[in-house]
């Protein structure tokens, strides 16, 4: 299955596992991160919620200006 997985991404075994792997430690550093933050009192009204929508808009930003105003966001 992982096999056939990395043939039709045009990778070897090796690179897609590797792939997968960090792909898992960039969630769970990015799961760390947001545990930390959660319950800070400096002051700040924002919730993760509010953080999280301006992440994905600006990433949509970022997406239309690198792919053109043509880019459609996948949802």
């Amino acid at each position: 299955m992982l096999a056939r997985a990395a043939a039709e991404d045009g990778e070897s075994l090796q690179a897609y596992l590797l792939g997968m792997v960090k792909a898992e430690v960039a969630k769970r550093r990015n799961r760390e991160i947001i545990k930390s933050l959660r319950g800070r009192t400096d002051g700040s009204r924002s919730t993760l919620e509010d953080i999280m929508k301006l992440k994905y808009e600006l990433r949509a930003e970022r997406d239309r200006q690198l792919l053109g105003d043509d880019y459609v966001e996948e949802t």
